[in-house]
């Protein structure tokens, strides 16, 4: 019977973090590709649709309002929960407005409320990221990073696959509806879940206080700065090939459709297999170790472009290498998710987070923007090549910092 209840235990845990991963990518391309496809079929300009990438804004600088999350609680489901119902109530509100608004007739107030989804949107991924570091035991990080991937990518699925197939048949004001209806369903995994036993926000006298102790508290690690430098450089090859594959693809031949149903549609379960593999493996080798060995298949993996590239226009290679990247890039992905959790501060749960997956991001939106430079000048070779010994130093940190890279 104790058993039984510890598994029970362990499946709520793990459902709940499933779910709130769910809730936390459906909105991402409310904001991103469905808008744009929705503004572009009202007649907007390329060159206004194109300044749609500046609503994404706030996913990059979370970090600078995530304290206060720490910092203050609501009088109603604690410190976590509350924050979270309010902002999801408030975002499937502004979901409502965007579904209601007429992009040809006032594209600027369209774009102002996808703007606030964006900062409500960030603001939820904010609260979930501290809800699953607290709520989850540090044997469980691993895993649970998983299953929120899984989530995460699904709920990206439905609303742009999903939402732009349904605005063909339905319209995008009631596809916009339907997707804050879900949003509204997902409110209810809110009030399921428990609030999380975690340390009670510290008393802070000065307001400019909230925003600093958390970074002192971080700083006054053990190789603060090599650590903040290994979370920039862990997966920066893998960021950097990224970028461009699709002009790559493209390159040696492959169309419009065998990328999407290969690359696309075919990846995506490597991926999330990658994923699970690397949550079961990380409780059973800890998260340093799997760090290791999911790194070096990551830069594996890159280098696999390069063999694709003198393999040409082959369908079984693409599958192959995308199969190889999509794996490893999934178990890298469980083990890193797990890796920043582990180094927060239950005090300071979702400003440190949210300043870590900031510098994370990094490689993938500022860091590989001169990618196509690069690949210009070197040839696909070179340039993957590159890539691929991008990810040596990285790895060579993690190998220099394994004291102070915790073991669970």
């Amino acid at each position: 019977m104790v058993g039984f209840s510890k598994h029970l235990g362990i499946f709520r845990r793990h459902a709940i973090t499933f779910l709130m991963g769910f809730a936390s990518g459906l909105p991402l391309l409310l904001t991103g590709s469905v808008l744009q496809a929705w503004m572009t079929d009202a007649g907007i300009s390329l060159e206004n649709v194109g300044l749609l990438a500046l609503i994404g804004l706030p996913y990059t600088l979370k970090f600078a309002w995530a304290p206060l999350l720490d910092r203050f609680s609501l009088p109603f489901l604690g410190r976590r929960r509350g924050w979270l119902f309010l902002t999801q109530a408030a975002l499937v509100g502004m979901l409502v407005m965007l579904a209601l608004s007429n992009p040809a007739v006032t594209p600027l107030l369209v774009g102002l409320i996808a703007l606030a989804v964006s900062f409500l949107s960030a603001t939820q991924d904010i609260v979930i990221d501290a809800y699953r570091r607290e709520h989850l035991p540090d044997n469980e990080l691993g895993l649970g990073s998983g299953f929120y991937v899984y989530g995460y990518r699904i709920g990206m699925l439905l609303a742009s696959g999903g939402g732009l197939m349904l605005a063909d048949v339905i319209g995008f004001t009631s596809t916009y509806l339907l997707m804050a209806g879900c949003l509204a369903v997902a409110m209810l995994v809110t009030l399921w879940a428990p609030e999380p036993e975690a340390a009670a926000p510290l008393e802070r006298r000065h307001l400019h206080q909230i925003f600093i102790d958390p970074l002192v508290n971080f700083m006054a690690r053990p190789k603060a700065w090599a650590l903040l430098l290994l979370i920039l450089l862990y997966k920066l090859g893998d960021s950097v090939a990224g970028n461009l594959t699709t002009p790559f693809y493209k390159s040696i031949g492959f169309s419009n459709a065998e990328i999407g149903a290969t690359v696309k549609i075919f990846g995506l379960w490597p991926l999330l297999g990658g994923i699970f593999i690397g949550g079961l493996l990380i409780m059973r080798w800890g998260i340093y170790r799997s760090l290791v060995v999911f790194g070096v298949l990551q830069m594996l993996s890159t280098a696999g472009f390069i063999v694709l590239n003198h393999q040409g226009h082959d369908i079984a290679w693409l599958a192959g290498v995308v199969s190889f990247e999509n794996l490893a890039a999934g178990m890298g992905t469980a083990a890193f998710a797990a890796f920043m959790a582990s180094l927060t501060d239950k005090r300071f749960t979702a400003g440190q987070y949210a300043l870590l997956s900031s510098i994370m991001g990094l490689p993938r939106v500022v860091i590989a923007a001169p990618s196509g430079y690069l690949a210009q000048s070197a040839g696909w070779d070179g340039f993957f090549l590159v890539c691929t010994l991008v990810a040596l130093p990285g790895l060579w940190l993690l190998i220099m910092i394994k004291d102070s890279v915790p073991r669970t």
